[in-house]
């Protein structure tokens, strides 16, 4: 029977070990077994069962009640994802930064980061961004925590094994999505860096030797997807951080 370590685990279901970590300890969710030297070990049937779970909470389900469901009991599967934006904007309306700050870093354990960021915070962002100014002014109390919690989670991923990148905005407004969109290659096996600031012209030749992850926060143009394959067949190594629409 094939054993796996969390960080084989993390890496073949996408998922933070901090996140599998708090699942079992916090919720009761998983119950691996040890080897002799205290490691968590799991099999085949334990990857499945974190599948399962993980399409509960990408389905909207709070993690607190997918245990519940695992075991076939009848629970209220309301929506988890509008309340966690409602716990964000309760913290944000105390003007309180610390509150705030254990809250993110909170659900950041426990949630994997594709849904937190796609079901939470672009969600959250894009309403308070349509608001009125003190609506603006929570956006970018929230932006300012965001970057904080993802440049430490950054931080913790460049100290493991795995691909060294640059993530680069290219006509890209949204700063802080270049945090987001870090945080997210983040959990595929990259070591990011961020280049803060975002260009309006990009020239891979400053950057030689090194990969570049390309983020626009719309879609690219056919000419700018031409330039793209035009540099990658010059030998340039870039990725997309999505696979954009094209601009009409």
């Amino acid at each position: 029977m094939a054993v796996y370590s969390i960080g084989e685990v993390a890496e073949r279901c996408g998922i933070n070990p901090i996140t599998l970590r708090a699942w079992q300890r916090r919720y009761g969710l998983l119950k691996p077994q040890r080897s002799e030297g205290g490691h968590r070990q799991f099999d085949d049937e334990d990857l499945e069962r974190i599948q399962e779970i993980k399409r509960w909470v990408d389905s909207g389900v709070p993690v607190g009640k997918v245990r519940a469901l695992l075991e076939g009991e009848a629970v209220n599967r309301d929506d988890g994802w509008q309340k966690l934006q409602e716990e964000i904007t309760t913290a944000l309306r105390l003007i309180k930064p610390s509150k705030l700050r254990t809250r993110v870093a909170t659900i950041g354990r426990e949630y994997p980061v594709d849904a937190l960021i796609d079901n939470v915070y672009l969600p959250l962002r894009q309403r308070l961004n349509l608001e009125q100014s003190t609506a603006k002014i929570l956006l970018s109390l929230l932006d300012g925590v965001l970057i904080d919690y993802v440049s430490f989670c950054l931080a913790g991923s460049r100290k493991k094994p795995g691909k060294d990148a640059l993530l680069v905005g290219w006509h890209c407004k949204d700063r802080t999505r270049l945090w987001l969109e870090a945080w997210r290659f983040s959990q595929a096996g990259w070591r990011i860096d961020v280049l803060a600031e975002p260009l309006d012209i990009l020239r891979p030749d400053l950057f030689a030797g090194q990969h570049l992850v390309i983020y626009s926060d719309k879609p690219l143009t056919r000419p700018q997807l031409a330039q793209v394959t035009e540099w990658q067949q010059q030998g340039y190594a870039l990725t997309l951080s999505s696979e954009p629409g094209i601009a009409t």
